[in-house]
């Protein structure tokens, strides 16, 4: 099955109309889709909806969809991160026609006579080409994790203070079955019963920690939300308050509780299969630290003699000090450099911090960012805007792109191209 000219000509006459609505179309849509099945918001990050990054996010998927209608294939890569996270999520092939029944409505509801009805016969259309392909990937992604497709119960059986907000969970599997390795810089999800809310609420978290026999990490800051700032388009009354997945796991969760988690997944990692010799710079910010924990830790014991660099940016205190400050000491192959905006009368400078101001790379020497090997790979998590930042510098420094990894949680156009 393959859209007629006419059909994706139809296309993208609505292109101006999903440009100015998008948003709104998918506020209606994901309005109208949970209502009419409340069952789905056990998938749904519904402090996503609330705070707009899910509709912003699907709004640009929609659009760019639209833009490359006459090569859709084309754009298969770029969904790779939501394959990824549907398969975190277990999203079935069966959900594709609810999904896509909610979507049209809401084409129709919103953009009236934009929509006309040929239009919206062609967008039916290309939404089953579209569906057919990502279920089509994520029957492969089920299919690669073997036994081990659906939620999985863990014992937490070590919890580690890292810094006063940020604390480490050791899980280990409850039937005591193996635990598949995974790319260091991937995540898992966790799915938690929340106190007052219907339904459970899920949550990713990257593993922290490179894969190890027995158990998995994962690192979890507190989130006061502070920063939230709701869409205004958007009004769900049934989404949670900011941060209270991670704050219920930091006041709740210890040692000898059990916690149900989905397999590893994610697009953002160190390719264990494919390793070279060339350096590896890791630049993060906040709680973005903990995938790359992963990617060093796997680098410094598998390649010890790979050159690694990591630049990080915090407010107070650094997850992990302790284990940089010591590779910094014993590794002469590895160096950290920290930025710290909020510094406290124990911060020593060249110790606990390099910078005392916000991250900025411009004021780092090209060694530091090892710029001058045409072959250094960089992998960057933090805030989006951050990493979109961070991108557009290195890339003014003559990075080839493809070598820039991000670790892009959240929305907007750039957050759906490949990384």
């Amino acid at each position: 099955m393959a859209l007629t000219y006419k059909e994706s000509q139809k296309i993208r006459a609505t292109i101006p109309a999903l440009t100015e609505h998008g948003e709104l179309v998918v506020t209606v849509f994901y309005r109208n889709l949970l209502r009419n099945h409340p069952e789905l918001k056990n998938y749904f990050n519904t402090a996503n909806q609330v705070n707009g990054f899910q509709p912003r996010a699907l709004a640009s998927i929609i659009l760019q969809f639209a833009k490359n209608i006459n090569h859709i294939y084309e754009i298969v890569p770029k969904l790779e991160r939501v394959c990824q996270k549907h398969c975190s999520l277990g999203v079935q092939p069966e959900h594709y026609g609810i999904l896509g029944k909610h979507l049209l409505e809401s084409f129709s509801e919103v953009l009236g006579h934009a929509m006309t009805p040929e239009a919206l016969q062609a967008w039916n259309k290309a939404y089953t080409i579209l569906a057919n392909m990502l279920i089509g990937r994520e029957k492969q992604l089920y299919r690669s994790f073997g036994r081990w497709t659906g939620w999985r119960q863990f014992h937490v059986v070590e919890r580690v203070p890292e810094s006063a907000d940020v604390c480490s969970f050791f899980l280990s599997p409850v039937d005591g079955q193996p635990l598949p390795d995974f790319m260091p810089g991937q995540y898992i999800s966790v799915r938690v019963d929340v106190p007052g809310k219907e339904y459970k609420q899920i949550r990713q978290y990257s593993l922290s920690d490179a894969p190890r026999a027995g158990y998995y990490r994962v690192t979890i800051k507190r989130d006061d939300g502070t920063k939230f700032k709701p869409s205004k388009a958007l009004r769900c009354p049934y989404a949670p308050s900011p941060g209270v997945v991670s704050n219920q796991l930091l006041d709740s969760l210890f040692a000898g509780d059990t916690i149900e988690a989905s397999h590893p997944t994610g697009q953002f990692y160190l390719d264990t299969n494919n390793l070279s010799s060339e350096p590896v710079v890791l630049i993060s910010a906040g709680i973005g630290a903990t995938p790359v924990v992963s990617i060093l830790n796997y680098i410094v014991e598998n390649q010890p003699s790979r050159p690694i660099s990591w630049v990080h940016g915090a407010r107070t205190e650094v997850p992990f000090h302790a284990q940089i400050a010591k590779l910094q000491r014993e590794k002469p192959n590895f160096q950290s450099k920290v930025f710290k905006t909020h510094l406290a009368d124990a911060d020593l400078a060249g110790v606990t911090y390099d910078y005392d101001y916000r991250l900025d790379l411009a004021k780092l020497t090209p060694e530091d960012l090892c710029l001058a090997r045409s072959s250094t790979e960089y992998y960057v998590c933090g805030p989006e805007q951050f990493m979109l930042e961070t991108a557009d510098y290195l890339q003014s420094q003559n990075v080839d792109p493809v070598r820039i990894k991000f670790e892009l949680f959240a929305t907007g156009e750039r957050a759906a191209s490949p990384s």
